[in-house]
């Protein structure tokens, strides 16, 4: 389960960087602000994420 959870953070952040990027190239800000908003979205589930880690060790 956390391994999934992991997977879809990872997801998340590579979606929200080729959002940002594409949005960038085509002068397009919103999209460009879509891609930051998904690229913290999947960092703060990593964070999540490690926090468990730690406590469960």
């Amino acid at each position: 389960m956390a391994g999934e959870k992991k997977a879809k953070a990872k997801a998340e952040q590579a979606e929200g960087k080729a959002k940002e990027t594409v949005g960038r190239a085509v002068g397009n800000e919103r999209l460009e602000a879509e891609g930051r908003t998904k690229q913290s979205k999947g960092d703060a589930r990593q964070a999540k994420e490690k926090a468990k880690d730690v406590f469960k060790h």
